[in-house]
């Protein structure tokens, strides 16, 4: 599977950068020591002087204006990562739904940046980051058909089926998966990336049985 940016995108989105992750992994239930970094991670957020202001981050900033440049309300279409900052913010914790899924949301909210997550047996050859068309959709996962129209997204052969909002149902993990592209978002440049996709390596590796893993930055 090879990925690349649509030159339509780069063009309103010039920073933009993807931090790709492959793995072979066991997806189970997370472990006591992953749950454990999940809730420190929480206790982090709401043990800041003002919570509120890391959504101001420049990754989360970084990452509106991405959304902007390409005709998207960011109020109304959030990144994956702002959503899941503002549920801690409210006293809400993590998701929990699998090691690997709960990897990714760590992640983000570490990160700041959007994770998209799939199963590399239900992706149709290569992927493309782009924007979405017109009469475009999908179903979230867990969530109504999402308009895609101007919303970046990731396309297979077979279409759309994930974004820095929210992925599709059509490729989501499930504890049948073996293998998984794990793919980092940064509307601000690539400079981040590298320390994540390698942290995000390591905690496939802890927690998530990760072998054979890939990694590689597209600008």
């Amino acid at each position: 599977m090879k990925l690349a940016i649509d030159p339509g995108l780069k063009k309103k989105c010039p920073l933009v950068a993807l931090g790709l992750v492959t793995a072979q992994v066991r997806t189970t239930d997370s472990s006591l020591q992953l749950l454990g970094e999940m809730y420190s991670c929480e206790a982090m957020v709401l043990k800041s002087v003002d919570p509120r202001a890391l959504l101001d981050a420049p990754a989360i900033s970084a990452t509106r204006s991405g959304y902007r440049a390409l005709g998207k309300d960011p109020a109304r279409y959030r990144g994956s990562s702002e959503a899941l900052m503002r549920r801690l913010i409210s006293g809400k914790h993590f998701p929990n739904i699998n090691c690997v899924v709960d990897i990714i949301n760590l992640i983000s909210v570490e990160s700041r940046l959007p994770v998209g997550l799939y199963d590399l047996a239900s992706v149709q050859g290569d992927m493309v980051f782009r924007a979405g068309k017109k009469a475009e959709t999908y179903k979230g996962i867990g969530k109504y058909d999402l308009n895609l129209e101007d919303l970046p997204v990731f396309a297979d052969a077979a279409g759309p089926h994930g974004s820095p909002t929210s992925d599709s149902e059509r490729t989501m993990v499930t504890t049948s998966t073996e293998r998984v592209a794990a793919i980092i978002i940064s509307f601000g440049g690539q400079q981040p990336l590298p320390a994540w996709c390698t942290r995000m390596t390591e905690l496939l590796e802890r927690y998530a049985e990760g072998r054979d893993p890939h990694t590689e930055i597209i600008t």
